[in-house]
């Protein structure tokens, strides 16, 4: 999987970044939402441009399989990140990752007018790799958009 991730701190992204690469995933990191944006930006552009017209709706979610957004980052938070990310691609798999309350995350959630999956902070090695890995879990949320 080719994932983009976006942490302020830097023990949470150097614990993402050993822990997905170790599973053979490949990571793309940033320490910031504006950063985030610029790379899916980028990313998106060039995946475009190379597959050009042919690309089916199921193609365009490709350009990551998954972006994960810490919720509260410094320059844009990971709502903001999201609801940008999402104009760009609707498709696009958004993880939001948080120490805030779950009741806090499922109004901001709200705004974005598309189902994301959340994370509560902490978490272990087994609750991200399961929940960036189980595509199963990942289609039935697609399928009630």
């Amino acid at each position: 999987m080719k994932i983009l991730i976006s942490e302020d701190d830097i023990d949470i992204a150097l614990f993402y970044k050993v822990v997905l690469e170790a599973r053979n995933h490949h990571v793309v990191s940033t320490d910031n939402g504006e950063d985030c944006l610029t790379i899916y930006r980028h990313e998106f552009g060039n995946f475009t441009s190379r597959i050009g017209s042919t690309a089916s709706d199921n193609e365009q979610q490709q350009v990551f399989d998954a972006v994960i957004l810490d919720y509260k980052m410094p320059r844009l938070n990971g709502i903001e990140v999201a609801k940008e990310i999402i104009k760009i691609n609707p498709r696009q798999r958004i993880i939001i990752s948080s120490a805030h309350s779950r009741e806090g995350l499922f109004h901001s959630r709200k705004e974005l007018e598309k189902l994301v999956e959340l994370v509560q902070k902490p978490f272990d090695l087994h609750t991200l790799i399961d929940t960036l890995e189980n595509r199963l879990f990942y289609s039935e949320l697609q399928s009630l958009n």
